[in-house]
Formats: C-alpha cells, structure tokens, sequence
C-alpha cells in the first residue's frame, strides 16, 4: 500500500519595502544584501544627488528587513504580512 505525501507547502511569506529616498547616498547595502532581489538602483537621483533604490520585483519581498539592517541612513525598511485567519 503507498502512502500519500502529507508534506504541504508552507505558505509564502509575503513582505512590503518601504523606502525614504531622500534619506539615501546610493551605498547600495540594501541591494546587496537582499536575498529575493527586489532592489535596484533607480535612474532618478534625490536631492543630496544620488541614486535610491527602488523595488523592482516587490512580489518578491519576504519582509526579512536586512535592507533596514544594513541602511547606514535608516533609508529603506521591510515589514512582513500579517496573516489573516
């Protein structure tokens, strides 16, 4: 007799970036160190005169904030989803 697979697949964890762009200078931390790739470097430039980020596959964001971990200017930050029951 075979037994069926009980193995579920756990839920996606789903996260949201947040972004002050006028608070960057372009260091690049978070982009780096962002394990689903959501960050790029925009084309725009903020007042100080330096490239931001901006979330170029924000799907993918997992809402692990190790963009906020490493932000020297406290810039950008992520939060997870709560779930709903």
């Amino acid at each position: 007799m075979e037994k069926e697979s009980t193995t579920k697949t756990p839920p996606k964890i789903k996260g949201e970036v947040f972004i002050k762009k006028e608070r960057c200078k372009g260091c690049g931390f978070c982009i780096q160190f962002c394990p689903s790739k959501v960050l790029a470097f925009s084309k725009e430039f903020n007042e100080k005169g330096y490239h931001f980020p901006e979330a170029v596959n924000p799907d993918a964001c997992i809402g692990c904030n190790l963009c906020g971990l490493y932000c020297p200017d406290f810039a950008i930050f992520s939060v997870r989803e709560k779930k709903s029951k």
